[in-house]
């Protein structure tokens, strides 16, 4: 039984952790949280006493093999090479830190101590994602692939109203990109790897982060266009335009149906069964890759994971948002 610490509180620990209770393995044995109070509460909800306010003595301890990290984007470099210099296996959730010199860094620290490092991308591990993967021969050369992920988020009401949270602020490494642009770009790369030529452009707030962008991203013989946003909503569908036919995926931070329109104007729906909590399945990669001694995973990569970061700086770059990260 791999025994499981959590760093964060919030919504998405809650969610990672009824996944974990589908996979064999894999317990709950810990909790971090800045304030006894909060980590006893959170403890509670999961029958779990062993609670820490204390990062190093939760990382020393020998009651937790593994951690998943999620905390605030800026945290997470320091909190995970904390945790591998430890030799604790760590999945943390994406983006896997501020910029690439970051990321580098919790890979070096990773390899030096033997323990797994893996950024905690669902949608790539995912059955379906694995089904577009294994069907995109059929639709011929690619030439253009569109993904969009906008998704209003009810923090931007507080944010209108003068409070700046997490999420709109860049003390945090947040903002439109960092927190929801990255479920276009690391499939992209998954899919098609490190692009020629990055062009971005995107709408800053008063705040300091972006809050929606677009990129082109050009390879040699097709391009991609990418749009994300945190101020408005739209259910577009990605789409991969190839000679052949065009596959359209069907919520790309999470793939559902998938189906292939070929020219003629047949449609073959390449779906596959899916139906365990979407979070279970890159659960149950980390707990095989620690089970099998792998040291990193052969789906969510250090190379897709850095050329992602990579791409996101860039971006940042050329819109024009700077993290307080960005200036160690």
């Amino acid at each position: 039984m791999i025994r499981l610490g959590v760093i964060g509180t919030n919504w998405i620990t809650e969610r990672f952790l009824e996944a974990v209770n589908e996979v064999e393995d894999l317990a709950l044995t810990a909790v971090y949280s800045r304030t006894a109070e909060k980590a006893s509460e959170f403890a509670g909800k999961y029958e779990v006493h062993r609670t820490f306010t204390n990062l190093e003595e939760m990382a020393s301890s020998d009651e937790i093999d593994a951690v998943y990290i999620a905390s605030p984007n800026s945290h997470h470099c320091r909190q995970a090479v904390l945790f591998l210099k430890n030799k604790k296996h760590v999945i943390c959730e994406k983006p896997m830190a501020s910029n690439a010199a970051e990321v580098k860094e919790m890979i070096e620290a990773a390899q030096q101590n033997g323990v797994l490092l893996m950024e905690a991308m669902k949608s790539t591990i995912m059955p379906n994602f694995r089904s577009v993967q294994e069907n995109l021969g059929k639709i011929g050369e690619v030439r253009r692939f569109t993904a969009s992920f906008c998704q209003y988020s009810s923090r931007y009401d507080a944010y209108k109203q003068g409070t700046v949270l997490n999420a709109f602020n860049p003390e945090f490494s947040s903002g439109s990109l960092m927190d929801i642009g990255i479920y276009v770009i690391y499939p992209l790369v998954a899919l098609f790897g490190k692009p020629n030529k990055v062009q971005a452009s995107g709408t800053m707030l008063d705040s300091g982060v972006d809050g929606q962008g677009s990129i082109l991203l050009s390879y040699d013989d097709m391009e991609a266009v990418v749009t994300f946003s945190k101020i408005t909503q739209s259910d577009q569908p990605t789409e991969i335009q190839g000679e052949l036919g065009s596959m359209l995926i069907q919520k790309i931070s999470g793939p559902q149906a998938v189906d292939i329109q070929y020219r003629d104007g047949t449609v073959e729906n390449i779906s596959v069964k899916q139906d365990m909590h979407s979070m279970y399945y890159e659960a149950k990669e980390f707990v095989e890759l620690i089970q099998q001694g792998k040291l990193e995973s052969d789906i969510n990569t250090f190379s897709n994971s850095l050329t992602t970061i990579e791409i996101m700086d860039e971006a940042r770059r050329q819109i024009g948002v700077v993290f307080p990260a960005d200036r160690l």
